[in-house]
């Protein structure tokens, strides 16, 4: 990277940061002014604009405005106290973001149920939070009563739309309400300090964790990606992603919608209609999840992918063998990788496009944002320790946790960890005395590795890393070198046990095309990985199981390991004497777990 290129860098980073800065800065200023307040206020600047947009339902300015308005009245006439929760289970629709506006507008707060939750895991989401009521669209019935008998506490349960159940039916008790501005006197006096939303962590390696977020979080999301866009009132969002979730449901949402732009909500991700619909809503800017652009790169091609009006795409997850082909192909202008977790402090953009990186933290605004990363220990599961009980700091390229500084500051409340509902959850996440006596950081649960220009790369999700032959091994190096060969569509890598060896063996379940060269595959392996990194297992599937955020699932492939029996799956073994991938039969497995096969 050269002077010119690293100039060229800083100026589009100090560009991009001054502008969220001016627009978070007066939140904490402004302590009573929360978001649904702001959607009343853009009622009556933009009026009859196109605010949220579907093919199911559309609002104006000035109709999400009132319908919030309509939640709100519902809520105080269930005598719904400040605090007190209502969960949410509703699809991807304008709707949904009306609900929870006006609820939180008069102190409820809503937790946004995962839509394809069921039985024990949805009955837990529910059941942590502690409900006072319970809104479930009529197309989400069905699973619910699935969860219904696990489901712990009184809360009353409202039914949104028709379905052959006797229940209260929330549309119909709207529509009897005003949509006019509340009273003074019938809104309680609330701050950004107050509790709006819990948001659950997607659950890739256990149970979903309800996230608190208050209103200062969902101003600064709104606002801080307001400027990370540069978004302005001629915007058109589309958005794909599950509004339960932050990035679909608060940054696509409110990054527009303060500015004036509008929104186009589809309540599931479809690669095959996904530029028709970017071309039929003419959208400028969408917000992506990395999986969901290979989906896109491994797609035929489409007449439409180059036709579009796109200016932006904004996410986090784009991997780095896929960046560079998903630009060049769709001929997307500009592309703004991001970290950030709704729950936690540390927030990094890549404001330049550098391919792969996550983002870089100028020198200038560093003292401001303290992130750091430590050395880990996969084996513990924590940071390691110096002779003085401290955290030692990574060097230039050396994976380590990403840690940030949680600060008690009222001017920085962008600096605090609001936790999770449970408060054993939140203490987890916690590290105490890390650099000097007394001080508390954030725990991201992410390695990433900061390069000499001071770009931080994602390396894996800790839980992920495991250790083979006494070496740390990355599960997603191992996903992006095996996913760069031709004909590979998908890669989900993870650790299986094999009795008597120490660690874990690499084994790698694949989507590929059909008559897959498992030859050229393994030579392809060893040119690009390691020994003790190269898969030692393949399954071969026609999906891999992955979250609604687009996340490989591994806990079940973890558990079935290399077993034939487990799974109609092919499985293949990489053996060294035949060097070749050789298929893994009843004989084969326990030859293998006997300890005669040469690994």
């Amino acid at each position: 990277m050269g002077f010119i290129d690293r100039l060229r860098a800083e100026v589009t980073s100090i560009k991009g940061a001054m502008r969220t800065l001016k627009l978070t800065t007066p939140i904490a200023r402004n302590p009573t002014r929360i978001f649904p307040q702001i959607i009343l206020e853009l009622a009556d600047k933009y009026g009859d604009a196109p605010a949220l947009l579907s093919d199911r339902e559309r609002f104006t300015y000035r109709e999400l405005a009132a319908r919030s308005n309509r939640y709100a009245r519902w809520a105080l006439a269930q005598n719904l106290g400040k605090g007190d929760t209502v969960c949410l289970m509703m699809p991807g629709r304008p709707e949904f973001l009306a609900a929870w506006i006006g609820i939180t507008r008069v102190g409820g707060v809503v937790a946004l149920i995962n839509t394809h939750l069921t039985g024990m895991v949805l009955a837990y989401c529910i059941n942590v939070v502690s409900p006072k009521h319970i809104i479930v669209a009529a197309e989400l019935f069905e699973p619910f009563t699935g969860a219904q008998p696990h489901i712990t506490g009184d809360a009353k349960i409202w039914l949104h739309g028709d379905a052959n159940a006797n229940l209260p039916r929330m549309d119909r008790d709207l529509d009897s309400l005003a949509g006019h501005e509340l009273a003074a006197a019938d809104r309680p006096a609330l701050t950004i300090e107050d509790r709006a939303l819990y948001i659950y962590t997607s659950g890739t390696t256990g149970l979903p964790k309800a996230a608190n977020m208050n209103h200062y979080r969902v101003m600064l999301a709104s606002y801080a990606f307001a400027g990370v866009m540069d978004t302005r009132a001629s915007d058109r969002m589309y958005d794909c992603l599950p509004l339960y979730h932050t990035a679909g449901g608060v940054v696509a949402t409110g990054a527009l919608l303060v500015n004036g732009g509008s929104v186009v909500i589809r309540d599931k991700f479809s690669a095959r209609e996904f530029w028709d619909d970017i071309v039929r809503w003419d959208c400028t800017c969408f917000e992506y999840i990395g999986e969901l652009c290979r989906y896109l790169v491994n797609s035929p091609p489409s007449p439409k992918e180059r036709a579009h009006h796109l200016r932006l795409a904004c996410g986090n997850g784009l991997r780095p063998d896929v960046w560079p082909q998903f630009k060049r192909r769709f001929q997307i202008p500009q592309i703004i990788e991001f970290y950030a977790a709704t729950e936690g402090n540390v927030s990094l953009f890549n404001f330049d496009g550098k391919p792969g990186a996550v983002g870089r933290l100028p020198w200038w605004v560093a003292a401001r944002f303290p992130i750091k990363i430590v050395r880990f220990d996969p084996q513990s599961q924590q940071p390691v320790r110096d002779d003085r009980g401290f955290c030692i700091e990574c060097k230039v390229d050396e994976p380590g946790e990403v840690i940030g500084k949680i600060l008690k500051d009222a001017s920085r409340p962008g600096q605090r960890f609001e936790g999770y509902a449970s408060e054993a959850e939140t203490d987890r996440k916690v590290l105490h005395d890390v650099f000097t006596k007394g001080d508390s950081w954030f725990r991201t649960g992410d390695l990433m590795r900061k390069d000499k220009h001071g770009y931080f790369y994602f390396v894996d999700r800790i839980g992920d890393t495991f250790r083979w032959k006494g070496e740390n091994v990355s599960t997603t190096e191992v996903e992006e070198a095996v996913g760069r060969f031709d004909g590979v569509l998908e890669t989900n890598v993870y650790g299986v046990q094999i009795p008597g060896r120490d660690g874990r063996a690499g084994m790698a379940a694949i989507v590929a095309k059909d008559n897959l060269n498992l030859t050229a595959l393994r030579d392809h392996i060893a040119l690009q990985l390691p020994e003790y990194a190269r898969p030692l297992f393949l399954r071969l599937r026609k999906n891999n199981d992955v979250t609604t955020t687009f996340k490989p699932k591994k806990t079940n492939l973890t558990e079935e390991g290399f077993d034939p029996s487990r799974t109609t799956d092919p499985i293949y073994f990489s053996d060294a004497q035949r060097k070749a991938f050789v298929r893994v039969d009843p004989a084969l497995y326990e030859e293998i777990n006997a300890g005669q096969a040469r690994l």
